[in-house]
C-alpha cells in the first residue's frame, strides 16, 4: 500500500511502542481489575483507534475503517453465530474491534523490519506442527485454517505481511486464552472435530481479515480515482 512508503509520524511512533502494551496489559487489566476492567480497557482501544485514524493518510484511513466494520461482522459471525470461541462474559468486548485494527495497522507498520526467510521459516514450521496436531487427534480445526493462510499467502497481494499477521495474532490468542480472556471450544460446532485453545492456525482468521481488507480498500481507491478522472475529462 502506498500509503506505507511514507514515514511514520511522531504520534505514530508512540502508537508503534504503545500498542503491544494496549493488548498486553489491556487483556491483564479486562480479566483482572474487575467491573470497570473492561469499560477502561475499551474506552482506551477505542481513543487509540481515533488518534490512529486522525494520523493516517485518506487512503489508509479508508482500509482502518474497513477494518473495523469487517472485523466486528467476523466476529458477531465466529464468537456469537458460530460459536468457535466464547469471551468471559460471553459477549464481544468493545475493545475487540479497535484492537484488531490497531493490531492490523502495527503489522502493516513493522513488516518491513521482519526478515523474509524468519518469516518463509515460521509459515514452513506452523505447516508441519499443524500436521502432527492433526495426525495426533489434537487438532483438526487446523488443517483447513492452515490452508486458508496458505491460500492467503499464495493470491493476496502481501504474503511477507499475511506470514507476519499469523505470527503475532497466535502469540496474542496463546496469551488471551492462558490468562482467560477468552476460550475456544474444544470441539468446533457443527464441523464436531476436536481444535486446541487456541488452534494453531488461528491467525489465518485475521489473515483473512487482511486480505478482504486490503482488497476491498484498493477497489474502491481505484474506483475512486476513477470517478475522478471521469469527471476531470468532462471539465
Amino acid at each position: 500500500m502506498q500509503a506505507l512508503s511514507e514515514k511514520p509520524s511522531a504520534i505514530q511512533k508512540i502508537l508503534l511502542a504503545a500498542i503491544p502494551l494496549i493488548i498486553s496489559l489491556g487483556l491483564l487489566v479486562d480479566q483482572y481489575a474487575g467491573a470497570w476492567g473492561q469499560p477502561a480497557v475499551s474506552l482506551l482501544a477505542w481513543v487509540a483507534y481515533l488518534v490512529l485514524l486522525k494520523s493516517e493518510s485518506r487512503a489508509l484511513r479508508l482500509a482502518l475503517v474497513l477494518c473495523l466494520l469487517i472485523a466486528t461482522l467476523g466476529e458477531v459471525f465466529l464468537s456469537l453465530g458460530w460459536g468457535l470461541y466464547t469471551y468471559r462474559l460471553h459477549n464481544i468486548p468493545l475493545f475487540v474491534p479497535p484492537g484488531h485494527v490497531l493490531l492490523f495497522w502495527f503489522g502493516l507498520r513493522t513488516v518491513a523490519r521482519i526478515p523474509p526467510r524468519a518469516l518463509d521459516v515460521c509459515a514452513a514450521v506452523s505447516g508441519l506442527v499443524v500436521l502432527l496436531l492433526a495426525v495426533s487427534g489434537h487438532d483438526l480445526l487446523s488443517v483447513p485454517l492452515w490452508l486458508m493462510f496458505a491460500a492467503c499467502c499464495y493470491f493476496g497481494p502481501a504474503r511477507r505481511f499475511y506470514t507476519w499477521m499469523f505470527v503475532i495474532a497466535l502469540a496474542m490468542e496463546v496469551y488471551a486464552t492462558i490468562i482467560g480472556n477468552w476460550a475456544w471450544h474444544d470441539v468446533v460446532p457443527v464441523l464436531s472435530v476436536p481444535t486446541t485453545n487456541p488452534p494453531l492456525a488461528a491467525g489465518a482468521f485475521y489473515c483473512m481479515l487482511d486480505v478482504i481488507v486490503l482488497l476491498a480498500s484498493n477497489r474502491l481507491l481505484a474506483k475512486r480515482a476513477e470517478s475522478r478522472s471521469i469527471v476531470s475529462s468532462t471539465k
